[in-house]
């Protein structure tokens, strides 16, 4: 196709593949992200979790704020911006205050803070971890902070869950009936009895089947 020109060439500049680009990111609204920059509005949205361990008669309750940016957009998200812990044990006051400080610190200032799921997670107490209803196993307290952090990043979406296949569910559920049948567990339990800790999900439902050690609850096999 032609095109006449009416008029006298004062200028021209030859585009790029850079130069449509650049474009294109300067029509667009500029969006909001988390830093520290970002003022405390006075109302934000939480989410209440409680942890009961076997170790102390006092629950913690851990309470995470989210800011919501670019609100109203189609590049709505919520983001951390603070934690708080209580709890009437005092034993662990200084720590945990310490702890929701730095975390908090890191929420504020931006960027991607699911690092801090996996490093708390990781911590184990030199006197022994604990299991916990369902027979999950926690290594320490501070790992299930991590876990509690970790389940709300999921909620707001900062962590996509992932999922097992409508197959991978099925392929669960009729082990772990041929297990029962063939074991004379109770289908009221959790898992087996006689089922020894994942090393995947930490949980207390790894069992024997025909010659393969299999998890119940998230179909790891040391077969492959």
């Amino acid at each position: 196709m032609t095109h006449k020109i009416a008029k006298k060439i004062v200028s021209y500049k030859v585009l790029t593949k850079e130069n449509i680009e650049a474009a294109k990111l300067a029509e667009q609204p500029s969006l909001e992200s988390m830093n520290e920059k970002v003022e405390r509005p006075e109302v934000l949205l939480g989410s209440t979790y409680k942890i009961k361990t076997p170790q102390s008669e006092h629950a913690l309750y851990i309470t995470i704020n989210d800011m919501v940016l670019n609100l109203g957009t189609a590049h709505e998200e919520r983001r951390p911006y603070e934690i708080f812990i209580n709890s009437k044990n005092m034993e662990h006051f200084q720590w945990v205050l310490a702890l929701t400080r730095l975390i908090s610190a890191v929420f504020r200032k931006g960027g991607d803070a699911t690092f801090l799921v996996e490093e708390m997670k990781a911590v184990f107490d030199p006197h022994g971890g604990y299991f916990k209803k369902g027979g999950i196993f926690m290594p320490s307290l501070v790992a299930e902070i991590g876990y509690a952090i970790e389940s709300h990043m999921k909620h707001i979406g900062m962590i996509k869950p992932e999922a097992m296949t409508d197959h991978q569910k099925q392929f669960l559920d009729e082990k772990r009936r041929e297990f029962e049948a063939q074991h004379g567990e109770s289908e009221g339990q959790s898992f087996p009895e006689k089922a020894v800790l994942c090393n995947k999900c930490s949980t207390k439902a790894m069992v024997l089947m025909d010659g393969c050690m299999t998890c119940l609850n998230c179909g790891e096999s040391k077969c492959g």
